[in-house]
């Protein structure tokens, strides 16, 4: 609705509550001359300020950021865009941060992915998305930032690719897969290097010491690889001393002295580089995944319904924060903002927490066209892009609203809910 249009103008605009569209594209700026759409920003989406007490309605009403399960999310180096993926087919996300506007995805409709891994390169301008799930596409998916393009997949794994890192200067894309191998491939032309045959099952995990010279890899088997780049000839193998607990997750602290191994047996281990000495062994809940502050000094581990902060080195438990049906876990560039995915009613749910203290944000990070019912949201267009918030949150000069009902199922299914904004 245009902010001149009456009520009774726009009565008739009932939005299709069936339709499966998101938002396309962008970013609303607010600055002394009023609201305007900065085309420089589309991609870092600095979005319109939403008052935090409608956000938190909208949250407290169940909103949801995807229809399926999230299995993965990965923050960009810049820090303002947020990647998720799992078990919606076909797509990643993308959100800014910190605002958790919804932008457009990355979507190749031209097969049926299912994300289980995602990296950005350092410079911000690449994002690789390894697949699982679906028996006939494993490949690994390239894409373009900003303009979000499919550059080139890259096939060869014959089960599920599980991790990705790229290398810090951006030339190196290493892979892991159920397949039980690694791969190297070379960057942005995708070239495979290598494939490396690991001594460990279903590879889970791989990361990149911030030199790149050193590869730590974990999967089934409860060792780890210690491997070097860009060759990737094995340098040694650690063993947990705790056995039959096969590793999830790694992670390589930014000064490269430090590995942490998560594992299914609900541990956690930290390990000296580059002699990967066993430093200490910590009790946690369950551990799907594991990132490092930027400073070194802080450690968040996520699954089940925990998500536990560790400061580093010592390991000392700092905090334990309450979630649910955590799979994925990753903080930002500036060491500030934990993003954790979650389940709710079998939707997927991502939640931001300040750090170093743990508190959630009374932001919302909302799909339309997958939230649940009861939740209002407005959805409106300007210079040609699409911009959705919270209902009750103002709406820029000139904008026109497109849709302004709910949409998603309850029992029976949800009536038509019409939000006309002030």
């Amino acid at each position: 609705m245009k902010p001149n249009e009456s009520e009774d103008s726009v009565e008739g605009k009932k939005a299709d509550p069936q339709r499966k569209e998101g938002p396309e594209v962008y970013a609303i700026n607010r600055g002394r001359s009023g609201w305007t759409l900065s085309r420089r920003s589309l991609f870092s989406a600095a979005a319109a300020a939403v008052p935090r007490r409608a956000q938190a309605a909208v949250c407290a009403a169940g909103a949801v950021a995807s229809a399926d399960p999230i299995r993965v999310l990965a923050i960009s180096p810049d820090g303002r865009l947020l990647a998720s993926g799992g078990d919606e087919p076909s797509l990643v996300k993308l959100w800014s941060l910190p605002d958790g506007a919804l932008l457009k995805p990355l979507n190749d409709t031209d097969s049926i992915f299912r994300a289980g891994a995602i990296a950005f390169s350092p410079d911000g301008l690449l994002a690789a998305v390894g697949a699982v799930g679906d028996p006939s596409d494993f490949a690994i998916r390239l894409w373009s930032l900003p303009n979000r393009t499919l550059l080139r997949t890259l096939a060869g794994h014959t089960a599920g690719v599980d991790s990705v890192a790229i290398s810090p200067d951006g030339h190196l894309l290493v892979s892991g897969s159920s397949d039980d191998t690694v791969r190297l491939w070379s960057l942005p032309d995708g070239a495979l290097l290598k494939t490396i045959t690991s001594t460990l099952n279903d590879v889970s995990g791989v990361a990149i010491s911030p030199d790149g010279r050193l590869l730590a890899v974990g999967g089934e088997y409860d060792f780890l690889e210690l491997r070097s780049l860009p060759d990737g000839a094995l340098l040694k193998t650690l063993t947990p001393p705790v056995p039959d607990n096969s590793v999830l997750t790694v992670a390589i602290s930014p000064d490269g002295r430090l590995l942490v191994s998560g594992h299914y047996g609900n541990v956690i281990n930290l390990w000296s580089l580059p002699d990967g000495v066993l430093l200490k062994t910590l009790n946690s809940s369950a551990v799907e995944s594991a990132a490092i502050s930027p400073d070194g000094r802080l450690l968040a581990s996520g699954g089940g319904d925990t998500i536990s902060l560790w400061s580093l080195p010592d390991g000392a438990l700092l905090k334990t924060l309450t979630a649910n049906g955590v799979n994925s876990v990753a903080i930002s560039p500036d060491g500030r903002l934990l993003a954790s995915d979650g389940a709710a009613d079998g939707y997927g749910t991502i939640t931001l927490w300040s750090l170093p203290d743990g508190k959630p944000l009374p932001v919302c990070l909302m799909d339309p066209a997958d939230r649940s019912c009861g939740v209002l949201a407005i959805t409106y267009t300007i210079a040609g892009g699409t911009y959705t918030v919270p209902a009750s949150s103002p709406i820029p000069t000139g904008a026109t609203c497109t849709c302004n009902t709910v949409s998603g199922f309850c029992g029976g299914g949800c009536p038509n809910v019409y939000f006309y904004p002030n």
